[in-house]
This record gives C-alpha cells, sequence and structure tokens, in this order.
C-alpha cells in the first residue's frame, strides 16, 4: 500500500500528518506482519525521528500501537477475550486458546490484613492465606493477581505449587471446595510504577483491575484483585434486546459483596 507524501506548505504539523497517514495504513491492515522502526519512518516519509516519535506516541496513547521491550513498536491486538457474566477461571481461559500459562509467585503464606478480611466478612485479627503471582501468557507478563481467603480453610493451599496451575483447581484438590458464584468488578486504572515493572508496561500504557468476590455454598471464600494488561486481554458481553440488564449506581467507596 503506498504511503501518502506529507505536505509542508500545510499549516497542520508533520507529525500529525504522518499519524493521521500511519492510522490509515494500520486500518486498512497493512501492518499485520510488523511495524516498522522509527528509523525505516524517518526515511520513507523524509522527516526527523522527533516526527516519527510524535505520530507513534500519539497512535500509542489511542491503543494502536505499543512499545514492548526487546521488540519496539508493534501493533495493539487483544490477545485474549472473556466473555462477562461467567465465573471464569484465567488459567484455563489462556491455555483454551492453545497458550501456554504459567505464573511467577511474589509470594504465598499466612497474613493478617484487616481490610481483605473485612472483604471475607471475617473479624479482622482472623489469619488468611493470600496468594500474589505474576501471570505469564506465552511467557510473556499478562496480570498482577493476589488472592486472599481464610486460613481455616486455604490453609492446605500452603503446600501447593502455583507455577503451572490454576487456584481453584488446588482449591477443590486440597481443601474440597471451589467458588460456585461470584462478582467481579472491572475498572480502568492507572498502574502503580510497581506494577507497571512487574508486567513490563511504559508509562501511560492502559490497564484495567479486577475486583473479585468468590462464593461456596453462600459463604464467601475469596477475595481477589487483578491488575490485567490492556493491550492484551478484553472483555466481551452478548446481549439481546429482551435482556433486562440495567445500569446500577454504585458509591465510590462501597465494598464488593
Amino acid at each position: 500500500m503506498a504511503l501518502n507524501p506529507l505536505d509542508r506548505s500545510r499549516s497542520e504539523p508533520l507529525w500529525a500528518q504522518l499519524e493521521s497517514d500511519l492510522r490509515r495504513r494500520l486500518e486498512e491492515g497493512e501492518f499485520e506482519e510488523r511495524f516498522p522502526t522509527d528509523l525505516e519512518l524517518t526515511r520513507a516519509y523524509d522527516v526527523s525521528r522527533h516526527t516519527v516519535r510524535e505520530a507513534v506516541r500519539s497512535l500509542n496513547q489511542d491503543g494502536l500501537l505499543r512499545r514492548v521491550r526487546g521488540r519496539g513498536t508493534v501493533v495493539a491486538r487483544p490477545e485474549f477475550e472473556q466473555p462477562l457474566g461467567t465465573l471464569y477461571s484465567l488459567f484455563r481461559s489462556i491455555e483454551q486458546q492453545g497458550v501456554e500459562q504459567a505464573s511467577r509467585v511474589l509470594s504465598l503464606g499466612p497474613v493478617h490484613d484487616a481490610p481483605a478480611a473485612a472483604r471475607l466478612g471475617l473479624p479482622a485479627d482472623a489469619e488468611l492465606v493470600t496468594l500474589e503471582r505474576i501471570r505469564l501468557a506465552g511467557g510473556t507478563p499478562l496480570a498482577l493477581d493476589q488472592a486472599w481467603l481464610p486460613a481455616v480453610l486455604a490453609r492446605p493451599l500452603l503446600d501447593a505449587d502455583f507455577s503451572h496451575t490454576a487456584l481453584y483447581d488446588e482449591l477443590e484438590s486440597r481443601c474440597g471446595c471451589r467458588p460456585d458464584r461470584g462478582r467481579e468488578r472491572i475498572t480502568p486504572v492507572v498502574p502503580t510504577a510497581r506494577e507497571r515493572d512487574l508486567l513490563e508496561l511504559d508509562e501511560g500504557e492502559a490497564a484495567f483491575s479486577l475486583e473479585r468476590i468468590g462464593q461456596h455454598g453462600g459463604a464467601v471464600i475469596e477475595w481477589r484483585v487483578t491488575v490485567i494488561r490492556g493491550d492484551r486481554y478484553q472483555f466481551v458481553a452478548d446481549w439481546s434486546s429482551a435482556d433486562a440488564g440495567s445500569i446500577r449506581l454504585t458509591p465510590a467507596s462501597a465494598d464488593s459483596e
């Protein structure tokens, strides 16, 4: 596909003209195999590297491109989709799409955490088990996941190897139960410096937070918070005109149920 030459006689900045043409070429599917390097764009459009970087930065901010460590700029395409309205396992969701899921465990142990205990409906001094992992899909960070469970139930999990397994599978095999219903809240977030470092995100890249309450037999057995890369994962919902769903106003300070 031909590139459109930039017009230096126009009042529109060169970087904006370049952004517009790159956006056109992206929409036409030109960069399916590889996105050009900054140097290649500089030579193709006869512009400075500063002009190229401004155009690419704008496309990054719009979510069309993303910077990947060791690979440079690539076209941003969500790799995984998850239907809403189902109690799912991230482990199963990834592996069902033919991608190996693995985890790097950051912490696994007993804790006392009053806010987490409150989410689980337990006394502030109740002992909990917490598991924090970096979830990898195809060897690349996808999510930073931390779960809290009542120690009276989940203490057998302390002996589990979570490098390549699902929490719910281990919970069922070692503790005799797994969530049978739950509630999840999805919120766009600005990742912290620690989260960006662990997820290999550049500053300004998108992420969202998933807060989940898992129940078994009506009892809350899990509170989980997951920060997930917005460039690799997306949620989808099927609907019909017969659905009775509605927008529900929730105070910003309200806890998950």
